[in-house]
């Protein structure tokens, strides 16, 4: 069913309209933004670039930018002549959540999965260099995606996964320590999908993680779920430190109408603090659309690493601060977003103590 239509406004921002019978069928995609109602929205310039947040998740960046300017530079286009509207059909129907676009413009000439090590080979190679051997194959499989680490989408007993490789500056063993930590935050109470660690012979393992946003399997109906992060619908960029974790939670009170979203927020700040994971970033929130439910929830957690951020700070402050950040900040958040103070401190001592025994404390200076 088509949602709606875009096009480029006089202004070289993006414009988008509802289509008929998605007004009267569907539901707002951005609801802070894009109200389902008719009418023609015109994006601001700026922080996005022209682009409205939710289209704005669509477009790869980090690796998968890195994998399509390589491709276009491949086929004699110059990356910066490329504008969002044709970079929104080489997305096509490979983007993450449930949105596509048409009419598609795909550069993915129909390679098949390799091994995981020669995967990862390829990958080291194309971030030391400006050309791999397998640069179609690594495009096919991850040109879509977001996030700085090398990864590819593929699929896996039926049901579809994200599969990370070592980006030049992590260690050789991340992807063991990603796959702990995440079964560190399943212990620690935070609602996470099911992640492995996939062998290698040149590595501790490669971490993947299934995919919340596709519901479905070898003998299910396959489904897209729609999801927008937190800087798609508050419209700003990940890139700017302008995030603190108050107003996450009133984004999620009004947008879920869910203290137990709220209180599934407050264990993943507590889990950031302590597990030292500074890049909490607009992106790395998401929330899910329930269609059936006419829903809106908290995603499970996803890109949860120790991480120091930019001069050791948080990127989303807690209680104002990027650093120093005690119990008493914590719960100082959660208790203004309705979590009795009494359960955010039980909470937060719990969280502190099963990240400590795990040996991954950070320090909160």
């Amino acid at each position: 069913m088509t949602v709606g239509w875009l096009t480029m406004a006089p202004s070289r921002t993006l414009a988008f309209a509802y289509d008929h019978d998605w007004l009267t069928a569907g539901f707002s995609i951005s609801p802070l933004s894009l109200p389902l109602r008719s009418g023609v929205f015109v994006a601001k310039r700026d922080p996005l670039n022209g682009m409205f947040g939710v289209f704005d998740d669509s477009m790869p960046d980090g690796w998968g930018e890195l994998l399509t300017d390589r491709m276009l530079r491949k086929r004699g286009i110059d990356p910066f002549s490329v504008g969002p509207l044709t970079r929104l059909s080489i997305v096509g129907t490979g983007g993450m959540g449930a949105l596509e676009y048409e009419p598609a413009a795909s550069m993915d000439d129909s390679v098949f999965p390799t091994d995981l090590d020669d995967i990862a080979a390829e990958c080291a190679s194309l971030l030391e260099t400006d050309f791999s051997d397998g640069l179609d194959t690594l495009f096919a499989l991850g040109g879509s995606s977001g996030g700085a680490r090398p990864k590819i989408l593929t699929e896996i007993d039926g049901e579809e996964w994200i599969i990370k490789f070592p980006s030049s500056m992590d260690p050789a063993n991340i992807g063991e320590q990603e796959y702990a930590i995440s079964r560190l935050a399943v212990a620690c109470g935070i609602d996470m999908p099911e992640t492995r660690l996939f062998p290698s012979k040149r590595c501790a393992g490669y971490f993947g993680t299934r995919r919340f946003d596709r519901v479905g399997g070898p003998n299910r109906p396959r489904t897209k779920i729609h999801m927008v992060s937190a800087g798609g619908l508050l419209e700003t960029s990940h890139r700017l430190a302008n995030l603190d974790y108050g107003l996450l939670m009133r984004l999620t009170m009004r947008l879920c109408d869910s203290v137990e979203d709220c209180e599934r927020l407050y264990r993943l700040m507590c889990f950031n603090v302590f597990i030292g994971n500074r890049d909490d970033h607009a992106k790395n929130f998401s929330y899910l659309y329930d269609r059936d439910k006419g829903e809106w929830h908290l995603s499970p957690g996803y890109d949860l690493t120790e991480n120091p951020g930019i001069n050791s700070e948080h990127t989303a402050a807690v209680n104002g601060k990027g650093r120093g950040i005690t119990i008493g900040d914590l719960t100082m958040v959660g208790t203004r977003a309705g979590i009795a103070r009494a359960r955010c401190i039980s909470i937060a001592k719990d969280i502190r103590e099963r990240v400590a025994d795990a040996g991954f404390m950070a320090s909160m200076g």
